[in-house]
């Protein structure tokens, strides 16, 4: 399909309606190999069957998803919260997804890493630390039977349970020691899940950071990496600098990632983040471009690509997944705009309109009149004509 003539009427906060023309798609060239320079994972989502009932994944249309993301050179974190793991997909549904992935991820040549958690778990059901471990311990044993790699997720009954740090130093030292391979801790903040609140024993996020740089000492043959998703810059970068030798930054902070990536002359973080599901072209185009050491240009392309995720990241957090699966249904990715458990209603149609002025302004809608094609009913169903 064309550009031109790519226009549709958007909804303004004051009940007024625009006609927004949309620009060109953005010029991004994918890889010959992964990037050099950084580690970039994305978080990626899944495709549902909306007329399955109840719906279910769409298995054809969710690892395609995958192909898509490995394409431009980036890895893929599995099974995470941008899956909406603990927001709807359970453990079978998501041990599934990593045994169908981590095949996928063979053939292509891509990467992959999965999340494990204790989510299979009722909550309110672990009467002790043991059966988090336990828990813990099951998922592990699952990914790292298919050959996959272990992104070590937070837990919502050890943070329900724990008396203080070093409960949280006794389940992540048992559980990292019994490991086939060393695995990446994600440190999820409570602005993505309020269950998590008070992690690693402590409310003030920098004396938790004390507790989590403690438990990677201790065990840091056993740790590739942390992944911190507090949306603190400074925290991230006092972390990073603090990290033991061979353990990686891997940003989570959807915010302010392109400066953190960028990072200063005492280092940088590498990625593992949600955003990237939705920006993957012109991430792996910026990713390209300081490999060959143009940083200006590196610059040049994620900048616009900030408000757009600061725009789907915004409070409340957790409900992201929406504005992520909204872009991919805009692009084409998949044929309807439908989440697990029907949390597409959770952004309005103000969120979802802005959400695509921004991704225009990206240059992240491939195809601007198949964009426009596809808002419009969502429009509709809002009253928009």
């Amino acid at each position: 399909m064309s550009a031109v003539g790519a226009a549709v009427r958007l909804p303004l906060a004051d009940g007024t309606l625009e006609r927004y023309a949309l620009g060109a798609p953005g010029d991004f060239s994918r890889p010959a190999a992964p990037p050099a320079c950084r580690q970039a994972l994305a978080a990626v989502h899944v495709v549902v069957d909306p007329l399955a009932d109840p719906p279910r994944i769409d298995w054809e249309a969710t690892l395609a998803f995958r192909r898509h993301v490995w394409s431009w050179g980036l890895g893929v974190a599995e099974a995470m919260d941008t899956a909406q793991r603990g927001m709807g997909l359970g453990w079978p549904e998501a041990r599934e997804l990593i045994e169908r992935s981590v095949r996928e991820a063979r053939a292509a040549g891509g990467r992959v890493a999965s999340g494990v958690g204790t989510d299979h778990l009722a909550p309110g059901s672990a009467r002790g630390l043991d059966d988090v471990v336990a828990a813990y311990e099951l998922q592990c044993e699952a990914v790292e039977a298919v050959g996959g790699d272990v992104v070590l997720m937070a837990s919502r009954e050890l943070a329900r349970i724990a008396a203080g740090p070093d409960d949280y130093a006794r389940v992540y030292g048992r559980v990292l020691s019994g490991l086939r391979r060393p695995a990446l801790i994600h440190w999820l903040g409570p602005m993505f899940d309020p269950a998590l609140a008070g992690y690693w024993g402590h409310d003030d996020p920098r004396a938790a950071m004390e507790v989590c740089l403690a438990v990677m000492a201790e065990h840091a043959d056993r740790v590739v990496g942390v992944k911190v998703s507090m949306l603190d810059a400074e925290l991230e970068v006092e972390m990073r600098r603090r990290l033991p030798a061979g353990v990686r930054m891997y940003t989570g902070d959807d915010f302010n990632f392109a400066e953190l990536m960028a990072g200063d002359d005492r280092g940088h973080s590498d990625a593992l983040l949600g955003i990237f599901d939705g920006i993957a072209p012109a991430a792996s185009a910026a990713l390209q471009a300081l490999d060959a050491g143009d940083r200006a240009r590196f610059a040049a392309l994620l900048a616009p690509t900030v408000p757009l995720s600061r725009h789907v990241f915004r409070a409340p957090t957790y409900h992201y997944k929406a504005g992520l699966v909204f872009l991919a249904y805009l692009n084409g990715h998949q044929r309807h705009f439908h989440l697990l458990g029907g949390l597409e209603s959770a952004r309005s149609v103000l969120h979802l309109a802005e959400l695509l002025r921004l991704a225009d302004r990206a240059g992240l809608l491939v195809d601007p009149e198949l964009a426009v094609a596809r808002v419009r009913p969502v429009l509709a169903l809002a009253g928009v004509d």
